[in-house]
C-alpha cells in the first residue's frame, strides 16, 4: 500500500497543478462572466481576460532529459513515466538509442502516433518551430497504445540512421569527426558519414501527466546536441526542469562536463531554476562481496566528486538505477524499487518544477490581472463618487425657486461643453500618439530586421577568414540589442505623453488618479545578451576551414538569428498588447464621466419641468448608489477568489525564505 501511495507521488504534484490551473480558470471565467453582466468590462478587458484564460487553457509544462551517449536516459524516462506499460516504451539498449530530439507529449483530439521529421528538412534552413505548422512535412506512423509490443516496434524508428557521402552531410549542416575522439557525425566501414535519419520525432500518446500538459523531451547524446542548434538554445533553455543524467559507474568524463557548461548548467542570469543531476547505474556498484555501508560510502563519494566537477551543491545530485526502478515497479517489488532511491528523484522533480512553472504561469497573467482589477476599481469607485456628488447638487436644490434651479442646469451645460472641448483635446493627442506608436513599431519592425538579417548573411557568406565571420555576428548582436534599447526609449517617450494627459483630465473634472502603465523591453535585451554570451563561448578559438565556415554561418541563422526574430515578434505582441492597454483605464474613465454629466443634465431638467419631484429623484439615486456598493463588494469577493488561488503558495514560499 505504502508502495502505492508513493508512486503516485509525482502524479499527484501534477494532479494538484493541474487543480490549480483549472481552479484558477474557472475564477477567471466567472469573473468575465460577471464584468459582462454589470457593464463594467469593454472590448480591451474582454480581450485580455481571454488571453489569460487561453494561457491556462495552453499550458505545457516541458521536462528536458539530457546526457551523453548511453547514460540510460530513456530508460529512466520509461522507468519514472511508462512503467504501468509493464515493459520498456522507448528504445533502450546498450550503445546509441535515441538519435534524434524526441517529444513526448498528448494532443488532446487527436489519435495516438508518431511523426518523424525527415533529416533532409536542415538543407532549407527552416527551423523544426516553422515546420511544426506544415504537417504535411512529417511522416505520421500511428501507434496502437494497447499493444506495447506493436508499440515499441514502431518507437524503434527514433533510433535509425542513414549514411550519406560527406558533400552531403556538410550540407545539412554536421561536423564530421576524422578521429574517435573528436565529436561530431563517425565515418561509417563504408567510407560514408554516418547521420541520424529523422531531424525530430513527435509521439503522441494518451497519459496521465501528458494530458495534464507536461511534455518530455529525450535528447540524443553530444554529437547531436551539436548538430540542431535549435534544440540547444531554444528547446534546452526553455525547459521547466532539465534532468541530467550520468553513469555512476563512468563517474563525470569530459564529455559530460563540456555538455553541463555548454548546454545546461545554470547561469546566474538564467529564469531556469530547475537544473537535476541525476547518477545513474548505481546498481552497476551493487557488489555481492561488499555489504550495503561500503555500497552507500561509494555512491556518496560519486556524488562529492560529481558535485565537485559540476560546481553544484551535493543535494541537488540524485543517484539512482532507473533498470532496477523500472523492474520494481513492473513487478511491483517495494524493495527493489526502494534500492533504486527512482521515489526521492521523483519526489525532488515534482517539488522542482511544479512551483516553478506555477510560477511562470503567474508571471504571465499577473499583469493583466492587476491592471484589470485596478481599472475595475477605479470605475467603481468614479461611479460611487459621481452618485454621491449628484446626490448633494440636488440635496442643495431642496426648497430653492426656478431661477437657481435654471441656474444650476445652465452650470451643468457649461461643464458639459467643457468636458467636450477636452474631448476634442483628447482625440487630437490620439493623433500624435498615432505618430509616436508608429515610430515605435519602426524600431521593432519585423521587414527592417529582415534586411539586417539578409545583409549579414551576405557579409558572412562573402567573408573568407573566421574573424570576418565574428565580426558579422558580432554586428548582428549589436544592431538587434541597440534597436530593441531605441525601443525602449519610445515606449518611454509614449509612457510620458500619456502621463501628461491622464494628469490633465484628472486636473480639470476630478477623475480618478491612474497611471499608465510601462512598457519592459528589459526581458528581450536579456535573453538576445544570453544568446550573444552563448554564441561567444562557442566561438572561442574557433579557426575554421572555409567548407565549416559555411557550416557555422548556417548554424548561426538557424539558431540565433531565428531566435532573435521570434524575440522580435514577441516584443512586437507585446507591444500591441499594451499600446491597446495604455488609453484604456483614460478611456472607461472619460466613458463614465459623460453618463454622469448626462444623468445630472436630465435631473436638473426633470424637475425644472416638474416632470420629477425633487425626491423622487434623490429616492432614485440612492437605489443607484446602493446598487453601485453591491458592485463593489460583488467585486471584491469574484477579485478575491480569483487572488486567492494564483498567490496561494507565495505566502508558503516567503516564510520558507524567511525561516531559511
Amino acid at each position: 500500500m505504502q508502495l502505492a501511495a508513493k508512486n503516485q507521488n509525482l502524479e499527484q504534484y501534477f494532479e494538484a497543478y493541474s487543480e490549480w490551473r483549472t481552479t484558477l480558470a474557472s475564477g477567471v471565467t466567472e469573473l468575465k462572466s460577471w464584468l459582462q453582466q454589470q457593464e463594467l468590462s469593454d472590448t480591451q478587458v474582454d480581450q485580455r481576460l481571454e488571453h489569460v484564460l487561453s494561457t491556462l487553457r495552453d499550458d505545457k509544462l516541458y521536462v528536458a532529459f539530457v546526457a551523453e551517449f548511453s547514460r540510460g536516459k530513456s530508460e529512466l524516462i520509461n522507468a519514472i513515466f511508462f512503467a504501468n506499460f509493464g515493459q520498456r516504451i522507448l528504445p533502450s539498449s546498450a550503445g546509441r538509442t535515441t538519435m534524434c530530439p524526441t517529444e513526448v507529449q498528448y494532443e488532446p483530439g487527436s489519435k495516438p502516433s508518431l511523426r518523424l521529421l525527415p533529416i533532409e528538412t536542415r538543407k532549407s534552413g527552416t527551423t523544426i518551430t516553422e515546420f511544426r505548422g506544415f504537417p504535411e512535412e512529417w511522416q505520421t506512423l500511428p501507434l496502437d497504445t494497447q499493444s506495447p509490443d506493436t508499440m515499441i516496434e514502431m518507437l524503434q524508428h527514433i533510433t535509425e540512421v542513414k549514411h550519406v557521402a560527406r558533400e552531403e552531410a556538410q550540407t545539412m549542416g554536421f561536423h564530421i569527426a576524422e578521429e574517435e575522439s573528436q565529436n561530431g557525425m563517425r565515418i561509417a566501414e563504408d567510407g560514408l558519414v554516418e547521420i541520424p535519419k529523422w531531424r525530430h520525432a513527435i509521439i503522441n500518446i494518451p497519459h496521465p501527466l501528458l494530458e495534464q500538459g507536461l511534455v518530455i523531451l529525450d535528447t540524443p547524446g553530444l554529437n547531436a546536441l551539436g548538430a540542431e542548434p535549435e534544440l540547444t538554445l531554444n528547446m534546452l533553455p526553455s525547459a521547466h526542469a532539465v534532468l541530467f543524467i550520468l553513469a555512476a559507474d563512468a563517474g563525470v568524463t569530459k564529455s559530460d562536463i563540456d555538455v553541463w557548461h555548454d548546454h545546461i548548467g545554470v547561469r546566474k542570469d538564467s529564469p531556469n531554476k530547475g537544473r537535476l543531476v541525476v547518477l545513474n547505474k548505481i546498481d552497476g556498484l551493487w557488489d555481492e562481496l561488499r555489504n550495503a555501508e561500503e555500497v552507500n560510502r561509494e555512491i556518496e563519494r560519486q556524488i562529492r566528486d560529481t558535485a565537485k566537477h559540476l560546481a553544484i551543491p551535493e543535494h541537488n545530485i540524485y543517484p539512482v538505477s532507473a533498470q532496477k526502478a523500472l523492474l520494481g515497479k513492473v513487478r511491483k517489488d517495494s524493495k527493489v524499487l526502494e534500492r533504486s532511491r527512482i521515489l526521492a528523484l521523483e519526489e525532488a522533480l515534482g517539488n522542482e518544477i511544479v512551483p516553478a512553472k506555477r510560477e511562470i504561469v503567474r508571471d504571465n497573467i499577473s499583469g493583466d490581472m492587476e491592471d484589470i482589477i485596478t481599472a475595475m476599481r477605479l470605475i467603481i469607485t468614479q461611479r460611487l463618487k459621481n452618485a454621491y456628488e449628484h446626490m448633494d447638487e440636488l440635496g442643495g436644490l431642496s426648497g430653492k425657486n426656478m431661477d437657481v434651479i435654471e441656474h444650476m442646469m445652465k452650470k451643468v451645460k457649461a461643464d458639459k461643453e467643457v468636458f467636450e472641448k477636452s474631448l476634442q483635446r483628447f482625440q487630437a493627442t490620439r493623433s500624435i500618439f498615432s505618430q509616436q506608436t508608429n515610430v515605435l513599431y519602426t524600431h521593432l519592425n519585423l521587414k527592417n530586421l529582415d534586411s539586417t538579417i539578409a545583409h549579414t548573411k551576405k557579409d558572412m557568406e562573402t567573408s573568407m577568414t573566421t574573424a570576418g565571420l565574428k565580426t558579422s555576428m558580432d554586428n548582428f548582436f549589436k544592431h538587434a540589442y541597440a534597436t530593441m534599447e531605441e525601443a525602449a526609449k519610445q515606449a518611454q517617450e509614449i509612457k510620458a505623453m500619456m502621463e501628461g494627459v491622464y494628469k490633465k483630465f484628472q486636473e480639470e473634472h476630478g477623475l480618478s488618479d491612474i497611471k499608465p502603465s510601462s512598457f519592459s523591453v528589459t526581458r528581450y535585451l536579456r535573453e538576445i545578451k544570453r544568446l550573444q554570451d552563448k554564441h561567444d563561448q562557442y566561438m572561442k578559438g574557433v579557426s575554421l576551414v572555409f567548407t565549416e565556415q559555411r557550416v557555422l554561418t548556417r548554424k548561426f541563422f538557424e539558431s540565433s538569428v531565428a531566435k532573435i526574430r521570434a524575440i522580435y515578434k514577441m516584443a512586437n505582441r507585446d507591444a500591441d498588447n499594451w499600446l491597446k492597454t495604455i488609453m484604456s483605464p483614460m478611456e472607461s474613465q472619460v466613458r463614465e464621466h459623460q453618463v454622469q454629466l448626462r444623468r445630472r443634465l436630465e435631473s436638473i431638467k426633470r424637475i425644472h419641468q416638474a416632470s420629477d419631484t425633487l425626491e423622487e429623484r434623490v429616492s432614485e439615486l440612492e437605489q443607484i448608489r446602493d446598487g453601485i456598493r453591491d458592485q463593489e463588494r460583488n467585486l471584491e469577493s469574484r477579485v478575491e477568489a480569483v487572488l486567492k488561488v494564483l498567490n496561494f503558495d507565495q505566502g508558503k514560499s516567503a516564510a520558507a525564505n524567511k525561516s531559511a
